[in-house]
């Protein structure tokens, strides 16, 4: 097939999309207009068959015309995040105060939207099912494992899915084995202690002290308990204590988040800091209760699927367009629970243009930007691996 040269002459179709999805984001679990927005390309496209998941998440599927009994799903996640975008002087700026699209989730959206546009004009040619997951709230830990349960990965045989990477430039795609992306948990620490006068600290229990001591012992369990080479990240962002300066505080409140590469790892920390907190807080005469949220598991790509993809990407971009080699991130993704249920690959594809520095920014900054090429990218990698799958040329 012809992907790669029918994605390059869409290129004016998918940079108008993006940019609408760009100019309207939404955050998690509110994914309303997208949505909608969704739902009539995929009309337009002509394929009618689809409905709403959980409210803002859309599913949709469609057939090849010739006998087959492969199914590939291909995944976009669509909501954006609760942060000021900065990028005033660019036409397709967004347009919702507080909001924006700083991960690149329009762009895979967008990219995922391509795909199927180049495989449906292609339906007389393939048998099979194609399963269309555009999924909502990625960004709390919530829609990927509503999909599964739902069922729609049942009788699957592959799941791919793509994400921006402004490290790597446009035309360069990192698929790497293995980990990729850490679990997330969030976690509560719930201090209590006992109110007195600070003139008179040994009548009370100080639970901002026994807090402060939690977040310093954190460190060490990181450091003191864990290889140095196996990556681990406990992070406090929250500290709530007190209600007066003179007054011991009686109640605190930490929040943060445990990121870690393996099962096993993640685990320890989560059972060492149930020890440390509970520990802390009986020395200084208080109680501490750990209060935890499972956002994602960790995102491990399987050798199969990283081989297919991987064939797909040399095939074509040439060889010098495989990374295999970028570096493990503890960022999360919930890409990571379709893993668990069906192989496949999450690939990352170049959007970084070394002429603009915003297209070089982190994801999650007020200024990044995303170069469009990396839209044909996307666009031709759902549809040429799709294909090769359908059609028994691969796996």
């Amino acid at each position: 097939m012809e992907f790669r040269k029918e994605a390059e002459a869409l290129a004016p179709y998918l940079s108008s999309l993006r940019r609408e999805f760009h100019r309207h984001p939404e955050v998690s679990r509110k994914e309303f207009w997208t949505a909608e927005r969704i739902e009539k390309e995929l009309d337009a496209i002509g394929i009618t068959e689809h409905r709403r998941i959980d409210g803002s998440g859309v599913y949709a599927v469609f057939h090849g015309d010739k006998p087959g009994d492969r199914v590939m799903t291909l995944r976009a996640d669509i909501d954006a995040l609760p942060m000021q975008e900065e990028n005033r002087e660019l036409s397709y700026c967004s347009r919702e105060d507080g909001v924006m699209h700083a991960c690149g989730h329009d762009c895979h959206a967008t990219g995922l939207l391509g795909g199927a546009k180049l495989l449906f004009a292609h339906k007389a040619e393939f048998g099979g099912e194609v399963r269309l997951f555009f999924q909502h709230a990625e960004e709390i830990g919530y829609g990927g494992r509503v999909f599964v349960k739902e069922g729609l990965l049942e009788g699957s045989g592959r799941v791919f899915g793509v994400h921006m990477a402004s490290d790597l430039e446009v035309g360069t795609v990192g698929v790497k084995m293995g980990p990729n992306n850490a679990s997330v948990d969030h976690f509560a620490i719930r201090v209590k202690g006992k109110a007195a006068h600070v003139s008179t600290p040994h009548m009370g229990v100080d639970a901002l002290y026994i807090a402060s001591q939690i977040v310093v012992g954190i460190q060490a369990l990181v450091t003191r308990r864990v290889s140095p080479v196996d990556p681990l990240v406990i992070g406090v962002g929250k500290l709530t204590a007190g209600d007066a300066y003179n007054i011991v505080a009686e109640n605190a409140i930490l929040e943060g988040t445990v990121r870690a590469m393996t099962a096993e790892t993640r685990k320890n920390a989560q059972d060492w800091l149930n020890a440390l907190c509970a520990q802390t807080a009986q020395l200084y005469g208080g109680t501490a209760a750990v209060e935890w949220t499972d956002y994602a598991t960790p995102l491990i790509n399987p050798a199969l699927g990283c081989k297919e993809a991987g064939r797909v990407v040399s095939d074509l971009f040439g060889p010098n367009a495989l990374a295999t080699d970028r570096p493990i991130s503890l960022g999360g993704d919930d890409f990571a629970e379709f893993l668990l249920t069906v192989p496949g690959c999450y690939a990352y594809v170049g959007s970084a243009n070394p002429d603009d520095p915003h297209t070089r920014l982190p994801l999650h900054n007020g200024r990044v930007d995303m170069d469009e090429g990396a839209l044909v990218v996307a666009a031709a990698l759902h549809a040429e691996y799709t294909w090769r799958y359908l059609t028994g040329e691969i796996g």
